[in-house]
């Protein structure tokens, strides 16, 4: 499986969207400072994610949770 996954830090100050095969690794990675993106803030807890069995489709859903109207659909539904 692949996650499209949004993660937000505990002071909710700071949102990240990112794309995994193996999502408990990921959060710890980002909980340990393995991820440049993510290391300088404190923790982190999942807000949400979506499984896809295609990569492609996970990774196309990534970038557009990333863009303009995709940010505006994050912003009203996933958060």
């Amino acid at each position: 499986m692949h996650y499209v996954y949004l993660i937000q830090s505990a002071t909710g100050r700071h949102r990240y969207i990112g794309l995994t095969d193996d999502l408990k690794r990921r959060l710890a990675d980002h909980n340990r400072g393995k991820s440049p993106h993510t290391a300088d803030h404190d923790s982190w807890r999942l807000v949400t994610y979506t499984a896809f069995s295609d990569s492609a489709r996970a990774s196309a859903f990534e970038r557009y949770l990333k863009q303009g109207s995709g940010h505006a659909f994050a912003t009203r539904h996933l958060w």
